[in-house]
């Protein structure tokens, strides 16, 4: 029997697999597709969130339009985002990744979104983990009345 795999400090230091190449490809689309929403939101990269007495790290998180301090910098935000977004890589589990779109919205997240680059899909999910995968065209999150075109988070060259 082989030992299993030593966790990486990344993993035990975020709670989820290193990210990988397609992974940082899809997060800097996605933040790129949501730029024409900066008026309203302020986008955050890997924020570290304390929600619930738990650490947690989404991939991104969007609160309302907010100043942010360049100077006194926040290590830890207590305030839950309005929207957290986790991207999959290819080494995490996909029940691993629900549980943590349950404790977002359990801890006051408002709308969880769920991309899995290699299947090229987005799942919306509010409440009480109503969620809804689209893989083709746009996603609207009514929570937030936000618009995102697939292509342009998974495909944006074409």
């Amino acid at each position: 029997m082989e030992p299993p795999d030593p966790i990486s400090n990344y993993e035990r230091e975020h709670g989820k697999p290193p990210p990988s190449k397609a992974h940082g490809y899809t997060q800097a689309n996605l933040a790129i597709a949501l730029t024409g929403y900066r008026d309203q939101y302020t986008m955050l990269s890997e924020l570290t969130l304390e929600l619930d007495g738990r650490e947690i790290i989404p991939d991104l998180s969007v609160y309302p339009k907010t100043d942010v301090d360049l100077v006194h910098d926040e290590v830890r935000v207590t305030d839950p985002p309005l929207l957290a977004v986790e991207i999959a890589t290819a080494t995490q589990n996909t029940q691993n990744l629900i549980e943590r779109v349950a404790f977002l919205l359990d801890a006051g997240v408002q709308s969880c979104w769920l991309l899995q680059p290699p299947l090229r899909t987005m799942t919306v999910f509010s409440g009480n983990m109503d969620g809804t995968t689209v893989s083709s065209g746009s996603v609207t999150d009514s929570v937030l009345d936000i618009e995102v075109f697939l292509k342009a988070i998974f495909d944006p060259d074409e």
